[in-house]
């Protein structure tokens, strides 16, 4: 019978690379830090530990390979999100495919946003691969802008103030505090109120602000 690490060796190294990394988070889920040890993880697939070793450099770089596979799945689910009727329409699906990978894949959610693993600090090739997987998120918030949907601004910042929002309303839902079967409308409304706070028509802050 073979071994996992056998099975993937067949099908090349992004096969091979993809067993480690979802072993290894399986393994942080179910025992925490302590767990995730090169030589379990070896045993666990069924590899030696130089296999590890010579991919990932040991437990650091598995962890950062961890923290750049989430982004990377999550940039590739917005890749697949059709364009739709309109530059809002797609911010809005864009969003919906952020709630959609989180709950599909909690572990790899809590690895990119809520450092699992004390003292771990993902390098500066894993935060610009965790800035780019934000890009189709600016680049629907610019073409809101440019169509006068959203009244004119930095469109970066506008993004990241949908992603501030969005990432606080998935992580209670995560946490539990948002039952499923209400959660999924509270997160439609907040993306529809995030439309409406940056509509074309919508006061600005400062328009708002009491003398």
């Amino acid at each position: 019978m073979s071994t996992p690490y056998q099975d993937a060796q067949r099908a090349g190294q992004d096969a091979v690379r993809a067993v480690i990394l979802d072993r290894a988070i399986a393994l942080l889920v179910t025992e925490g830090p302590a767990g995730l040890t090169v030589r379990r993880i070896a045993a666990e697939i069924g590899s030696s530990t130089k296999v590890l070793y010579t991919m990932f450099g040991g437990k650091e770089g598995l962890l950062d390979a961890l923290y750049r596979e989430g982004f990377a799945r999550l940039r590739r689910a917005q890749d697949e999100v059709p364009r739709g009727e309109g530059p809002l329409a797609y911010l809005t699906a864009l969003g919906r495919a952020y709630r959609e990978r989180a709950l599909a894949e909690p572990a790899y959610y809590r690895v990119m946003f809520e450092q699992p693993v004390p003292g771990f600090r993902p390098g500066a090739e894993a935060l610009a691969v965790a800035d780019g997987a934000f890009g189709a998120s600016v680049a629907a918030v610019d073409a809101c802008m440019a169509a006068g949907v959203f009244r004119p601004g930095d469109a970066h910042e506008v993004s990241k103030l949908f992603w501030a929002a969005t990432h606080g309303a998935v992580s209670l839902e995560l946490a539990g505090h948002f039952a499923p079967a209400e959660a999924g409308a509270r997160y439609e409304e907040l993306m529809a109120a995030l439309g409406r706070a940056f509509g074309a028509g919508a006061p600005t802050p400062d328009e708002t602000a009491t003398p």
